[in-house]
């Protein structure tokens, strides 16, 4: 009698991590997450409330990421902080260190070039990470803070990363956003218009959008079949009363980006 073959469905995210859920760890990954969400240390009570545990749930999992060098705790008030070792971590193996080895030169040159401020992001699951910046030499200019987080729906640099994704690919990534989850269907089409749109000319713009004032462009580094992918986007402060021109900006953001492009070894970034 032959074997039959039996394969499993495919899993949410959700389903995943109850069907191999690791109490432990679970336990200590809220920890650091709650800690990377705060400014200043938090005790061990108030990391117990806020976590929904009781304060002896805590005290072994803290010790032991105590003496990992995970965490450490403040003098003064006797509350826990992250140290730097997860950062030291994440750059030993980082696979976008090349990226920014090629990308400063060009986006140093670009901010003198174009006199604005320019940043380098990624996607981190489903929000956008700065990765680098370089500051427009305007005595008044936009900034953007290296190492923060946005929404990938809600800026101008997550939008043009969505967009260069495969569509099935981009589908999953949104299920699992609770901001696409809270969209109603007209504006969930409205999105995905301008996803279109920018996967098809390879430039995204946003002009006052988040901040009345400021005004985005970017285009790809890397993208469509590399294992690459990022956003290169210029910031400009528009000046009160006057128009955002932003159209002169495209080429080099285009010239700069295939620059990087050519140095990390991957095509120049094209429309699609």
């Amino acid at each position: 009698m032959g074997n039959q073959l039996m394969t499993d469905q495919p899993l949410s995210s959700d389903e995943r991590r109850q069907k191999y859920a690791v109490p432990a760890l679970e336990k200590g990954l809220d920890i650091i997450e709650r800690l990377a969400d705060e400014a200043v240390p938090v005790t061990q009570s108030q990391l117990a409330r806020a976590l929904g545990r009781q304060p002896g749930e805590l005290f072994r999992m803290l010790a032991c990421l105590e003496g990992r060098d995970y965490v450490r705790r403040d003098p003064a008030t006797g509350g826990y902080m992250l140290t730097l070792k997860l950062f030291e971590l994440s750059r030993i193996h980082s696979p976008y260190e090349a990226l920014l080895t090629a990308a400063r030169p060009y986006m140093r040159q670009l901010a003198d070039t174009v006199r604005e401020s320019c940043h380098l992001s990624v996607l981190n699951r489903n929000h956008v990470l700065v990765l680098a910046q370089e500051e427009s030499p305007k005595p008044f200019r936009l900034s953007v803070e290296v190492g923060s987080v946005h929404s990938a729906l809600r800026t101008n640099s997550g939008r043009l990363l969505l967009a260069s994704l495969p569509v099935a690919e981009r589908a999953a990534l949104l299920a699992d956003e609770p901001e696409w989850a809270k969209l109603a269907v007209k504006e969930r089409r409205a999105l995905d218009g301008r996803l279109q749109q920018i996967a098809e000319t390879g430039v995204a713009i946003s002009i006052g959008e988040r901040f009345t004032g400021g005004a985005d462009i970017g285009v790809l580094v890397g993208g469509a079949g590399h294992s690459v992918a990022a956003a290169l986007t210029i910031a400009v402060l528009v000046d009160a009363g006057k128009d955002a021109d932003v159209a002169h900006l495209v080429e080099p953001l285009r010239e700069m980006a295939q620059a990087i492009n050519r140095t990390i070894g991957l095509e120049p970034t094209a429309p699609r």
